[in-house]
């Protein structure tokens, strides 16, 4: 009875063992799969989100800026035609 206990702790040392080592594999290989992914990811021109939405305000501020000279040089050109009108 005792050697059947011992050969039984012995296998399940070995399982356990096995165990260990397979989880620290499993381990490695997703950090591993997370490190090249992030190098590939890294390689392609991405933007974060606050970059993003800089350039999109600027985009905004902008077409507001070009709306209004519009505006302006609409009024402009109708003064200087009521002007050459008037002539």
């Amino acid at each position: 009875m005792q050697s059947e206990n011992r050969m039984f702790d012995d296998f399940v040392k070995l399982m356990n063992g096995a165990a260990g080592t397979l989880a620290g594999v499993g381990r490695e290989a997703e950090q591993g799969a997370r490190s090249r992914a992030r190098e590939w990811i890294g390689g392609l021109d991405f933007i974060s989100r606050d970059e993003f939405e800089a350039v999109k305000a600027m985009a905004v501020a902008a077409r507001d800026e070009a709306d209004a000279l519009r505006a302006r040089l609409d009024a402009i050109e109708t003064a200087q035609g009521t002007a050459k009108s008037d002539q």
